[in-house]
């Protein structure tokens, strides 16, 4: 008996949302969620007989993932896909690990873990990097528009000021 049959079928199916719900909750358009699918980001759990989408908790929460390397991160969707599939691949590994109780089968398994963890962390080590550049360019920025605020906010500079730091002494034309 299949799940429709038992009744199994639909349980699950009020659990899981409908496209406009998914994206109302996660707070992404329904084009979003669409295209997330038609590049392979994100697979709805379910297609009702109509062809309407259906997502559940972890569809969600893989769209909560990918608008998290979004923002926080800056990643494109190219990124964003390297990312998660480096995710799933060690999701597969966790799951092989806990399978496993052969020492030489584990061992296997974290050469594979740190093999697929490795270029992950490089990229995020070059994101910082370029991120710490351009903050130190924003913190310059900032410090040389505070000094021309200073400047403006200080007293007006008499003309003798003014052209004793252009290098000359005031003649006594400018004292008068």
């Amino acid at each position: 008996m299949g799940p429709a049959a038992t009744g199994a079928g639909a349980l699950a199916s009020e659990a899981l949302l409908r496209i406009g719900e998914a994206a109302l909750r996660l707070g992404v358009s329904e084009r979003a969620l669409r295209y997330y699918e038609e590049i392979g980001l994100v697979v709805p759990a379910h297609h009702s007989p109509g062809g309407n989408r259906r997502y559940g908790e972890a569809e969600l929460a893989r769209v909560r993932r990918i608008r998290e390397l979004q923002d926080l991160m800056g990643l494109n969707l190219d990124e964003i896909r390297t990312v998660l599939d480096r995710e799933d691949r060690l999701e597969d590994l966790r799951a092989r690990w806990h399978a496993s109780d052969d020492d030489a089968e584990r061992r296997e398994v974290l050469g594979e873990v740190l093999a697929v963890t490795a270029p992950l962390r490089e990229q995020v080590e070059r994101k910082r990097r370029r991120l710490e550049a351009f903050l130190g360019e924003l913190d310059e920025r900032m410090a040389h528009y505070r000094d021309l605020l200073g400047e403006l906010d200080g007293p007006p500079p008499s003309l003798s000021a003014a052209r004793t730091r252009a290098g000359r002494r005031p003649s006594p034309a400018d004292r008068s």
